[in-house]
């Protein structure tokens, strides 16, 4: 290598330096890009102008807000976001464990729009997304679960094979379902669970308030009580393959479930997840509690461990008497 006008035995590094604008709106400011310890300050006159000029870079890969203020933060944040790949905001809540300027987390989107290239890479398994290819499918329901590995509304329901939590993880497919007895919602049911768990909300238990409701217009069960009473409904009470129930997904209560209204499930396997060597597997259940004019009070996803058959994936080779 030849140097020209340079001395190799010093180096040929350009000091940190600080510049200052007196023409913010200069355009060599915003589109000239210096690597190197440089940077140039520019003043502006409150957030929206600020916003203003960091839209003058036409893009980049990340900007950082500095300020105390959430609500100033939140509003530079949302007005610079379109020009930038990543907004890194810090206060001195998080300065100590701040990654610094440029340097973006595995989990985060690193890329920008514009001048950044428009690009887009990590971001976890959303960026792997971007190696994927997408395909929509249409179908009928019963084609649609069948490619999906996952029941659909409105594909067929097997309600001939019993009760479900009956059936080994092995045994149980796709689209079994039970529609359960019905369960009338009584008055003392609304009261008697109300005073053993504490929930007085007034739509429960004082008639006039309730009536005056622009959304109940009458006292209403708690939407927890008629979970409660669904499960009643659909629960296996003997010992059986269903190991343990972990939790719900995506609860909505529909319709307000008044007394004497009467309840019935419908409950369906969704979605299998084997747990390899566990001895059991994942099952979500689709369940609808309808009333008695088969309208949908509450749906939601029961999320259960279901055993497998003895011996198989790791299940201990004979059940408990």
């Amino acid at each position: 290598c030849t140097f020209h006008d340079v001395d190799p035995s010093v180096g040929a590094f350009l000091a940190p330096t600080v510049l200052r604008a007196t023409d913010p709106t200069a355009r060599s400011i915003h589109a000239t890009e210096a690597f190197g310890p440089v940077c140039t300050l520019i003043g502006y006159d409150g957030p929206d102008d600020a916003i203003r000029l960091a839209a003058l870079g036409a893009g980049s890969l990340v900007a950082s807000v500095v300020t105390s203020d959430v609500a100033e933060a939140a509003a530079l944040t949302l007005g610079i976001a379109a020009h930038h790949g990543r907004v890194h905001v810090l206060d001195a809540s998080t300065a100590t464990t701040s990654t610094g300027h440029g340097s973006p987390l595995p989990t985060l989107v690193h890329g920008g729009p514009g001048r950044a290239g428009g690009g887009e890479e990590m971001g976890g398994l959303r960026g792997i997304r971007h190696h994927m290819q997408t395909t929509a499918i249409q179908g009928s329901p019963d084609v649609l679960t069948a490619v999906t590995g996952q029941w659909m509304p409105g594909a067929t329901r097997h309600v001939d094979r019993g009760h479900p939590f009956k059936l080994h993880f092995d045994d149980l497919e796709l689209g079994t379902a039970i529609r359960t007895d019905s369960r009338t919602v009584t008055l003392e049911d609304i009261e008697g669970f109300a005073h053993s768990t504490g929930d007085h909300f007034y739509a429960h238990m004082d008639e006039k308030a309730a009536a005056a409701s622009p959304i109940f217009g009458g006292r209403v069960a708690h939407g927890y009580l008629v979970l409660s009473l669904a499960a009643g409904l659909f629960v296996w009470p003997d010992p059986g393959p269903v190991l343990a129930n972990y939790g719900i997904d995506r609860c909505r209560f529909a319709k307000p479930t008044y007394p004497g209204d009467t309840l019935t499930v419908w409950l369906t396997a969704k979605r299998k997840t084997l747990r390899t060597g566990a001895g059991y597997g994942e099952v979500a259940w689709d369940a609808q509690v309808v009333n008695q004019a088969d309208e949908v009070v509450a749906a939601y996803d029961v999320l259960t461990m279901v055993a497998n058959r003895p011996g198989v994936n790791g299940a201990a080779e004979s059940e408990p008497a």
